[in-house]
């Protein structure tokens, strides 16, 4: 719903109570949550990004999702009918997703509250008829639910500078079908465009965003956990992105997807106040201010003349080989390196190699998507400047 308000609610800690109060609050600030009832095929899609510690603040904190479950069962949902559902960017099959909902702490909040973890990771083709994809492969109760709740979390991203509501459903593609979608896009742009299809082919009913902690510097799992003491929610997506990039200072229109979202008029070009609503007086950017990622910083991409200027034609081809050239790329820290192999695993163009029990990029065919830092466990991999921009 293009314009609906971005509720704010105050949340310092992920204390049971307190969290499940927040929670309840956003919810019956929403209107679409009257649409919840004992028939209603909810699937909640929270970020479970690696099999990471919540404290790490790399996955949807399990207090956050148990709130939203037992604010669905206030309105009538049966347990029965709830689903938790999500893929990481590895291969995807029931023994990965059960370990990643355990060390997530997500598989004790599932059983307690009598709902379902997704393990079975069936898949469907739906059409799309976006502007960069016309159909997706999604995970099946996806495609079956009545009504999506996406429970994303609050973190910097170093390919797209944000990752929030938007770029959360990315998750409800399988596995190492995400690589394939960064092989055929590897252009930021029409990635960001891809994204939103993919918004506007789920449809999520709301979203509610969990910023009680989120990560800075060179996320999305590789920077810092950072507390902001905030949970918002919207039926509104790209405007709680908006909101969410203001909050990290971070210009919008140099998110991939969010500038596709404007250029479709789905949201403006920035966060527009009168559209905040709830706690207002705790909707204020931290101080010192949010580390965006090495790749956002001056000189990155998302922030070269390249890749804002319109160049002719015959020019345009030189002038994105330059950005390429100059853009901030990954690099293997090799005394943290342990050659686990995962990085290889993810790597769309097939860049990497574990030699020597230790992993190597081929620099020349590297395409700058940073899956490979994203899927790392042991922060082995960096994001490092161009020499041309480093002082």
């Amino acid at each position: 719903m293009t314009g609906a308000p971005v509720w704010v609610q105050r949340a310092d800690r992920y204390d049971p109570a307190l969290c499940e109060a927040a929670v309840e609050s956003l919810f019956a600030s929403l209107d679409c949550t009257r649409e919840i009832g004992p028939e209603t095929k909810i699937l909640l899609k929270p970020n479970l990004l690696a099999k990471a510690d919540p404290d790490q603040a790399v996955t949807t904190h399990p207090e956050i999702v148990r709130a939203v479950i037992r604010a669905c069962k206030r309105r009538g949902a049966l347990c029965e009918n709830i689903t938790v559902a999500d893929s990481a960017g590895g291969i995807y099959n029931p023994g990965q997703m059960e370990a990643l909902y355990r060390v997530s702490g997500l598989a004790d909040v599932c059983a307690e509250e009598g709902v379902c973890a997704y393990t079975t990771c069936e898949t469907v083709i739906v059409p799309a008829q976006g502007k960069a994809a016309q159909q997706f492969e999604i995970l099946r109760p996806v495609a079956q639910a009545d009504f999506i709740i996406d429970l994303p979390k609050l973190k910097t991203h170093v390919m797209t500078g944000l990752t929030a509501a938007c770029k959360n459903l990315f998750g409800v593609i399988p596995g190492l079908k995400k690589a394939e979608w960064h092989m055929r896009y590897p252009d930021r742009e029409r990635f960001g465009e891809m994204l939103i299809d993919l918004l506007e082919t789920v449809k999520p009913r709301m979203a509610l965003l969990d910023a009680v902690v989120g990560m800075e510097g060179d996320g999305p799992s590789g920077g810092e956990p950072r507390s902001l003491g905030l949970l918002l929610a919207s039926e509104d997506l790209p405007a709680l992105d908006l909101a969410a990039a203001y909050l990290i200072g971070l210009d919008p229109m140099r998110v991939p997807y969010l500038a596709a979202a404007q250029r479709r008029g789905l949201c403006g070009t920035a966060f527009e106040p009168g559209q905040l609503a709830g706690d207002t007086a705790a909707f204020v950017p931290p101080t010192p201010a949010w580390k965006l990622p090495v790749s956002f910083a001056q000189g990155g991409e998302g922030s070269t003349d390249f890749a804002d200027m319109r160049f002719p034609g015959l020019l345009r081809p030189a002038a994105k080989a330059a950005e390429h050239l100059l853009a901030p790329h990954p690099v293997i820290r090799a005394d943290k390196c342990i050659g686990c192999g995962k990085c290889a695993e993810i790597c769309p163009q097939h860049t990497i190699r574990i030699l020597n029990g230790r992993a190597h990029i081929r620099s020349r065919d590297c395409i700058r998507c940073f899956c490979c830092h994203e899927m790392c466990p042991v922060k082995a991999i960096a994001v490092q400047q161009s020499s041309i921009f480093r002082h």
